[in-house]
């Protein structure tokens, strides 16, 4: 449903105030914050949905031999199948009807895509942190995915139905209630609101019991030492006096075993050209300091679970030493899950597409944001972006939060969520549209048990499906 060339991010040009709640008004008049609650409009397609299909066809863009390794992962429990259903949560939403009011969307706003992370400062922040399905569309599409992962995770530890609601209620109040602080600010300071979790923790001492709040300390703590030093020291090892990546195929499998055969630096050569074009479209201070390090080794990586499958590559860059490592990984951006159901630009390269997206969403980005588009080395052309491997990268264990710790970090995801959507989209005409009362919060949280039984069901079917041999997995890594 995408038309156009577009830009690669929404745009909100100046309007008065007034305008700005009139829209708010405008579009509450069409669709009250009541009516997102539903999961299962009444509409004549709703019988034409097959998740399963759906996934299949997706599994065709992937690598063939790591697509049975994607399905293990989904297989494994409600919760990770939920994290590789971004397309069929894309096609349900697709069918209810929305407020309108766009957004630059994560595309994915599960709770896993949210941790910590290095700012350029060298300070610890928290934010989400996957953008492969970013796209513009409805606001409520990513508090929708949020509060019903919520919801998932809550059922998946073994919370009640009715803990689960209260969870993805509060996840949306604080989301709501954020937007709501943002529209009030100036417009500046709403653009630099951002959460840190060395501040957030004075917030959380009160909320949780001393073992959790000993858990997110250590996890912090760990998420700090997560570097290109420490990725170093996992995915390599020394031959003969030279680092090379470990095999362990298929989770990481250096380029030299994959092209056995083939001439080893040529492929080097042409690999130092396209890192050239990922260089190219980096800010010139950032080109400066990619320009210290020397491209040395490249590995095919699995990560995740709704990215197995894609090309995703880990390039080992030496600085002064061995000992002064670059770890980046060029990941394959293939066409966003929400394109072909919301009216938007199309892009000429995808991995342009998530660069701009993070970049708009994030309050402090990656400094080595980059893409690229080609041929792979199987002849077919893929766009890819650039990042780092790991900088102070970190995640809270999701199954070992209680029913009250669950609540606190849905409530800093529905924040911080809140703090993105407020960059691209207008938080005067969000907040107007919300209004100061907890309809939307009862919503999102009908919404969010709903779907989460819905996703129950879809998982069994997928169990199903390889139990039955339709759908080929292997045992999970």
């Amino acid at each position: 449903m995408n038309s156009g060339t577009g830009a690669a991010v929404p745009t909100t040009r100046y309007r008065t105030l007034a305008d700005r709640l009139e829209e708010g008004r405008s579009a509450r008049d069409r669709l009250a914050p009541a009516d997102l609650g539903a999961v299962s409009p009444d509409t004549p397609d709703s019988s034409s949905r097959d998740p399963v299909a759906l996934l299949l066809e997706q599994a065709g863009s992937r690598v063939p031999e790591l697509v049975p390794v994607r399905h293990g992962r989904m297989a494994r429990t409600p919760f990770t199948f939920y994290r590789g259903a971004a397309l069929v949560m894309a096609d349900d939403l697709s069918r209810t009807p929305h407020s309108g009011l766009t957004v630059q969307l994560c595309g994915d706003a599960h709770l896993s895509n949210f941790g910590f992370f290095a700012t350029p400062e060298r300070r610890l922040a928290f934010d989400v942190n996957d953008f492969d399905e970013t796209y513009p569309g409805p606001f409520e599409w990513d508090v929708k995915r949020l509060a019903a992962s919520l919801a998932v995770a809550a059922l998946d530890n073994g919370f009640t139905r009715k803990d689960a609601k209260r969870v993805a209620r509060a996840c949306a109040r604080e989301y709501r209630e954020t937007m709501a602080s943002q529209a009030s600010l100036g417009t500046l300071a709403g653009w630099y609101s951002h959460s840190e979790p060395t501040e957030k923790l004075v917030e959380l001492r009160a909320l949780v019991d001393v073992s959790t709040m000993e858990s997110l300390r250590k996890q912090i703590k760990k998420a700090w030492h997560r570097d290109s030093l420490q990725a170093l020291s996992k995915l390599t090892t020394v031959v003969d006096g030279e680092v090379l990546f470990i095999s362990a195929p298929p989770l990481i499998v250096p380029v030299e075993e994959i092209l056995a055969g083939r001439d080893v630096a040529g492929i080097y050569d042409e690999l130092r050209g396209r890192i050239d074009n990922f260089r190219a479209t980096m800010a010139p201070h950032h080109r400066a300091l990619l320009d210290k390090f020397e491209f040395v080794r490249m590995a095919r990586k699995v990560v995740g679970v709704g990215s197995v499958g894609t090309q995703a590559w880990v390039l080992l860059f030496r600085g002064k030493d061995d000992a002064d490592p670059l770890l980046l990984q060029a990941k394959e951006a293939q066409e966003s899950v929400l394109a072909r159901y919301l009216d938007g630009p199309a892009y000429q390269n995808q991995g342009q597409r998530v660069v701009e997206g993070q970049r708009l969403i994030q309050a402090a980005g990656d400094v080595f944001l980059g893409w690229d588009t080609g041929p792979g080395f199987d002849g077919v052309g893929r766009d890819f972006y650039l990042r780092q491997l790991r900088d102070g990268k970190g995640a809270v264990m999701i199954e070992t939060l209680d029913v009250r710790a669950l609540t606190v970090y849905g409530r800093v995801c529905g924040r911080v969520l809140a703090y993105g959507h407020s960059r691209s989209g207008d938080p005067v005409t969000i907040t107007e549209y919300l209004r100061d009362t907890d309809e939307f919060d009862r919503a999102m949280g009908r919404f969010a048990v709903g779907y989460a039984e819905r996703n129950i069901a879809d998982h069994d079917a997928f169990v199903n499906a390889i139990e039955r041999g339709v759908v080929t997995a292997v045992a999970d890594y």
